[in-house]
């Protein structure tokens, strides 16, 4: 699936979990901050389908996506973070539905027949669609401040919701637990199938002015768990900030590890950002 988490190919409004709007310095009382952004990442994933129940069993896909742009169907992306002195409420949601070619059926685990790899000249092609939902919602306290930067420690949840399908054609015919009258899986056909992922999220976010230039380096880090394994995310970059608009060039990483009986075993994005951030 060229695209297989196209979770993430954006243009849009938004600001990735942090990366968005800093302010230069703890301000007193009430301030606002929003940010458009591009972010172009490559998409490795590992998914397992649920076989029909007339059939049984599971399916593996691995799907790698280097190029969003060419098939990106849709993508909605909006955050902000409203802050209180010390204290900062920080939102992010994107949504976003694409599609490519390029997906691989790995192996087939038919129910009382194990598990059969299926090799890249079985599998001649596939096309896959992902679409995919991120929602961040984190309570923030800034911990140190000044003329240097910011250093905000925050916790809250991420939400990842995935709703995908491949279409495969493979070269042979897997037979089913009744042998040729049963059930198979080969040829043409499709697998499908979707899930909702909430974990619990803490981490750290800020940013270091270079000298009194209005140049800046923004960062941010989070760790977390509960439908996952483990998930984490971090970016860094440059930025430039002059009075109530800046902008920001950097590279973003996001990973999901959920394990062998999850639709999305493993999902990492990772690419460049470029955000416009406005400040009030």
């Amino acid at each position: 699936m060229r695209n297989t988490a196209a979770a993430a190919a954006l243009i849009a409004i938004g600001a990735t979990t942090g990366a968005a709007a800093q302010d230069t310095g703890l301000r007193p009382g009430w301030s606002f901050e929003i940010a458009p952004y591009v972010w172009l990442p490559s998409v490795s994933a590992n998914l397992r389908y649920n076989l029909p129940t007339n059939v049984g069993g599971t399916a593996d896909v691995k799907a790698n996506a280097d190029d969003y742009f060419a098939n990106l169907n849709s993508a909605l992306a909006l955050a902000g973070t409203v802050r209180y002195d010390r204290f900062s409420l920080m939102t992010d949601i994107l949504y976003v539905s694409a599609s490519a070619g390029s997906s691989r059926v790995q192996s087939v685990n038919l129910l009382d027949v194990g598990r059969d790899p299926i090799s890249s000249t079985v599998d001649a092609s596939g096309n896959s669609t992902l679409k995919t939902t991120l929602w961040t919602l984190a309570g923030g306290y800034t911990v140190a401040s000044g003329s240097w930067g910011n250093v905000d420690v925050l916790a809250g949840f991420r939400y990842l919701g995935i709703d995908s399908t491949t279409d495969y054609n493979a070269a042979v015919t897997l037979v089913g637990p009744r042998g040729n009258a049963g059930p198979t899986f080969g040829g043409a056909g499709r697998l499908s199938g979707s899930d909702n992922i909430w974990n619990g999220i803490v981490g750290v976010r800020g940013r270091i002015n270079i000298a009194e230039s209005g140049f800046f380096v923004p960062y941010y880090l989070d760790l977390g768990a509960g439908d996952s394994n483990f998930t984490w995310q971090t970016f860094a970059g440059i930025g430039y900030q002059s009075g109530w608009a800046g902008v920001q060039l950097g590279w973003r990483y996001m990973s999901y590890n959920q394990g062998s009986n999850s639709l999305v075993q493993d999902l990492t994005m990772s690419g460049a950002y470029l955000a416009v951030n406005f400040s009030f």
